[in-house]
């Protein structure tokens, strides 16, 4: 008997076993096996030219504004008032200001008006003088 088992193992060990058959799935949620992903390698490029950026500093500035209430934000709380593209983010005007009129802005708000404008109040920093300023481009 054990010389038959033996013999039996020495054979399957020489043949080797096969284990066919369905697996059984123990959970509920079937995970799809990670394939294979090359790295993409195209013939040509999609875009002939790369997409230019169209808001420079002078289209992300309009113009600034010289209401009545814009005259009051300059003289009390050092603020430049600008009307900006409406796609201009807060990074981009602080940028656009720093380099059209060489000065330092603390912050920047911005609200969409209803007419669909955008408006942003420029905070300068204390070395800057908003009146000066405003002088220098015209809004006075």
């Amino acid at each position: 008997m054990a010389k038959d088992k033996a013999a039996k193992t020495a054979k399957a060990l020489k043949k080797g076993i096969s284990k066919k058959g369905t697996r059984i799935h123990t959970k509920t949620h079937f995970y799809r096996p990670k394939t294979l992903s090359l790295e993409r390698k195209p013939e040509y490029a999609r875009k002939s030219v790369p997409k230019k950026n169209t808001l420079d500093k002078h289209a992300v500035i309009k113009y600034p504004l010289t209401t009545e209430s814009s005259m009051k934000l300059i003289e009390d709380s050092n603020t430049l008032v600008f009307i900006v593209d409406i796609k201009a983010n807060k990074r981009q005007i602080k940028a656009a200001v720093k380099e059209l009129y060489n000065i330092e802005c603390e912050k920047v708000n911005t609200l969409i008006t209803p007419r669909g404008l955008k408006k942003s109040y420029v905070k300068l920093s204390k070395d800057f003088d908003a009146l000066d300023v405003a002088n220098r481009v015209g809004v006075i």
